[in-house]
């Protein structure tokens, strides 16, 4: 999810780790803990040359089960023996932090696995990405209250018994909202796949996910054998249907067969994808398991970015959010989260 809920996340672990021994210093460790699995944009970035390959690397094996115990120890070690000095000499012990680092590395992996983005849980053993489609990147009614409950409980001493009441409620309430997510994806699915059986679709396959910044406002791709059909559904909508689907065409001016960078690409979105040839060496990649900005105009994915050949393989130019009017696309997902 986004970076604020992983460092509400973190600073949460932190707190239920150590925060009875050194207070709010053990919400910062905890939320530097749930920052750190998103520092491999950066590292990505480091280790390999290539942007697709950088890209890839996110939310890989630095989202993993495996990470998340090693990094505990590595990151622990180092905390403790930083810490363990002077006036705070024995304070803490190497098992505390240990278990800090390998809550919040921890958590933060499996927030990510509930997101349509999914993360490879078990590498560097399985690609498998594990996308449960249950709650947006960001969602305010998980992140808000949880925050609120974490900056509250901060203004309390560290031994007070109040700091371990407001920390309860934020975990419950954040993971309560969580599991209605998980009902509200059945719910949605099962109406998505009515949907189309009521309009007599022949489809392959087919899901659904929420759009950004609630669990209201639902988005569903059927894909037929030379199409995409998409949609949108609100949880305040008159009648339990996506009412209207639009035709996307399946298309693939780069062939997986041809660049093994596109099989990569179509990998990472779970063959929900379109390719367009723009001229002079360009290409744009729509990741269809995200809307269109513009449901008229094929090219406007809200997750895309411009594909180039370069020394034998494909390239990319990073994601410019200025294609695309956000603005604009917040104040639809608003109308249209508000049902018809």
């Amino acid at each position: 999810m986004d970076s604020l809920t992983q460092i509400v996340l973190g600073a949460a672990c932190g707190e239920a780790s150590l925060g009875k021994r050194i207070g709010n210093k053990a919400i910062l460790f905890g939320a530097i803990g749930g920052t750190i699995p998103d520092l491999d944009v950066f590292v990505g970035r480091w280790i390999f040359g290539n942007e697709i390959d950088a890209m890839l690397f996110h939310r890989g094996f630095m989202h993993s089960i495996v990470f998340a115990i090693l990094g505990a120890f590595a990151f622990g070690w180092l905390t403790f023996k930083l810490y363990d000095s002077k006036s705070r000499k024995g304070t803490t012990t190497l098992k505390d932090w240990i278990w800090l680092f390998f809550l919040s590395l921890l958590t933060h992996a499996i927030l990510d696995a509930f997101t349509p983005f999914g993360t490879l849980l078990f590498a560097p053993f399985r690609n498998y990405r594990v996308a449960f489609n249950n709650i947006a990147v960001v969602d305010l009614f998980y992140t808000l209250p949880f925050l609120i409950c974490i900056i509250i409980l901060m203004f309390f001493n560290r031994k007070s018994a109040r700091r371990r009441v407001w920390l309860k409620r934020g975990i419950v309430i954040s993971s309560v909202y969580m599991m209605l997510t998980l009902v509200n994806r059945y719910y949605i699915d099962n109406v998505f796949k009515s949907s189309l059986e009521d309009k007599n679709i022949e489809y392959t396959r087919y899901f659904v996910q929420p759009t950004l910044f609630s669990n209201f406002l639902w988005y569903g791709v059927a894909e037929t054998e030379d199409n995409y059909l998409m949609g949108y559904y609100s949880i305040f909508d008159s009648e339990a249907k996506f009412l209207e689907l639009s035709t996307l065409p399946k298309q693939r001016d780069l062939k997986p067969d041809e660049y093994s960078d596109i099989a990569e690409l179509a990998w990472f979105s779970n063959g929900y994808y379109s390719v367009y040839d723009l001229g002079d060496n360009q290409f744009k990649y729509n990741d269809l398991r995200y809307p269109l900005a513009d449901e008229k105009d094929p090219n406007s994915a809200v997750f895309s970015f411009l594909l180039y050949k370069a020394n034998n393989r494909l390239n990319m130019k990073p994601f410019e959010r200025g294609e695309v009017d956000f603005v604009e696309i917040l104040s639809t997902i608003y109308k249209r989260a508000k049902g018809i």
